[in-house]
């Protein structure tokens, strides 16, 4: 339907009720005048009809609810358009970002060229060729195994050439590979789909745990703690002399831990910080390592600092409940020995990329910077006391309308958290997915559902919804979703590595047991005497 134009004098109404049409702009009207217009217009299709007149009354009747419906469809193709576009600027800057690491590549190398090429010794010089080799050898190996190595963490801005060449600073490297069980066995293949004489058959299947080996020492660990806790505290500084003195390692911590090992002693003069968020930005290209003081809320602390790729994650437990968090703080020592020699089993766990999408933008620049969560993100109903009303799409393939107290978008990382407390299913943290889980829907046939990861999720809140909705990422940040508004989310190309003290099973069950006692309870006896059969 082609875009049609009204003069704002122009008004339809009944006694003294009237609509005054919004002008049209690039296809479409201001959002708070839609939102009027069809207010006004569900108001004049409420009013009594006077006797005498039915028929005009219906026929006008008709043409409002025409009006209405196409008012609706004007908001929700504006909204798809936006998220489209959102979308297309995302893979945009992947691209780009991909274009960068060539570019920086290739300018390092003839760099390293030139430098060859000058008076220097005829060792030193061969050195960063050498390096080179290395590096094409260890990315013929990752393309072997089917998995990025040391790509996870590189950014579309490589360190600068001084940062390279400076020992202290540079960066560890490693790689990850699937671990097999036994030496001799062939789980280390991929799942492959056979089709011979009209069936179906897969191969061997992997065992799908991942391997972390160091191809370079680990030289520059960050610290992250749990606050207010004088145990934590204790338990920091204890680390950061052993790290120094016996891994003679650097160490990275927060501004506010820094400043209370400062007050404790001027021996940890030597820890060094960040002081903005552009340093935080870069950060990942500086640390081969983060350890976590805390629980799942540090673990999830750690994993937002990170706006790109996260260095793999040592969790101690220190906090009231830890499903993210297998290791001990007794025995850090010999878990950081273990874990700094490698190699470690890791469990990749995915993340959500959420774009909130203004109905009042009127370009992409207006878009909001995308938001990265580890466990959920949940769109409820806020202080009002209306039922929520979220029209839900799957690669805009509708799905459902929400009509209850909201919704919750999880990962499979997140199943253990708010989304099995609203009925949600436990889900193994390698399962690749996303949870979509109902709270408190308005209807006994509404359950949850699991989602393959490839898909991208669009909520968006209608313009004849009663209220206002209210979405939080991971438990913060939250912001106020106006009728028009639309919340997109997709699998985020950044997991966050968990370093595993067993493997990815064995502490998934172990977190579970522990933490939930699942399905714990007291064995039934047997009989005393044995039944006749």
């Amino acid at each position: 339907m082609a875009p049609s134009k009204f003069n704002s004098t122009d008004s339809f109404g009944h006694g003294d009720a009237g609509v005054s049409w919004p002008h049209s702009e690039n296809g479409f009207g201001d959002s708070l005048s839609l939102l009027q217009s069809e207010k006004a217009v569900q108001e004049i299709l409420q009013q009594t009809p006077v006797h005498g007149s039915d028929d005009h009354l219906i026929e006008f009747s008709e043409a409002l609810r025409t009006v209405a419906k196409a008012l609706r469809r004007a908001a929700e193709g504006k909204a798809a358009a936006q998220a489209e576009a959102a979308e297309w600027k995302r893979r945009f800057e992947l691209e780009r970002a991909r274009n960068l690491q060539l570019e920086n590549k290739e300018q390092s190398f003839k760099e390293n060229n030139s430098v060859s090429e000058g008076g220097r010794l005829e060792n030193s010089t061969s050195q960063p060729v050498l390096l080179n080799q290395e590096h094409e050898h260890s990315n013929r190996a990752c393309l072997e195994h089917g998995i990025c190595s040391h790509e996870v963490l590189q950014d579309a801005k490589d360190v600068d050439s001084n940062m390279v060449n400076n020992k202290i600073m540079k960066k560890a490297s490693f790689k990850l590979s699937w671990r097999c069980k036994g030496e001799n066995s062939d789980q280390h293949k991929h799942d492959i789909v056979y089709f011979e004489r009209g069936n179906i058959t897969t191969a061997e299947r992997s065992s799908k745990q991942i391997s972390l080996k160091w191809e370079s020492p680990p030289q520059t660990v960050v610290i992250l703690t749990k606050p207010n806790s004088n145990s934590v505290q204790i338990l920091c500084a204890q680390m950061v002399r052993w790290l120094r003195e016996q891994k003679k390692l650097n160490i990275y911590v927060e501004p506010r831990v820094r400043a209370e090992l400062l007050t404790e002693s001027s021996y940890f003069s030597f820890v060094q910080t960040w002081k903005d968020e552009k340093e935080i930005l870069l950060l990942h290209t500086k640390v081969d390592l983060v350890v976590t003081l805390g629980g799942d809320g540090t673990v999830l602390w750690a994993a937002s600092i990170f706006k790109g790729p996260v260095p793999p994650i040592v969790p101690f437990s220190l906090g009231s409940l830890g499903f993210m968090t297998p290791f001990h703080s007794e025995h850090y020592k010999d878990y950081l020995d273990s874990v700094l020699r490698g190699p470690i089993s890791i469990t990749l766990r995915n993340r959500l990329q959420c774009h909130v999408i203004r109905d009042a933008a009127k370009n992409e620049i207006e878009i909001e910077d995308p938001i990265l969560v580890l466990n959920e993100v949940t769109i409820d109903r806020g202080i009002s006391s209306y039922l929520t009303n979220l029209e839900c799409y799957c690669d805009n393939s509708f799905v459902t309308c929400v009509q209850g107290d909201g919704l919750i978008l999880s990962t499979t990382s997140g199943s253990t958290a708010y989304s099995l407390a609203a009925g949600g299913s436990m889900v193994h943290p390698q399962v690749p997915g996303i949870l979509f889980t109902p709270i408190c829907p308005h209807s006994l046939s509404f359950r949850p559902l699991i989602l393959p990861e490839h898909v991208t999720l669009r909520v968006q809140i209608p313009f004849n919804s009663r209220s206002p909705a209210w979405a939080s990422f991971d438990g913060k940040d939250r912001k106020q979703l106006a009728p028009g508004d639309a919340l997109v989310c997709s699998m985020a190309p950044w997991p966050v590595p968990t370093a595993c003290q067993v493997d990815s099973t064995d502490d998934f069950f172990r977190s579970i047991h522990d933490g939930l006692h699942w399905n714990l309870r007291k064995t039934q006896s047997s009989f005393d005497v044995p039944l006749d059969v």
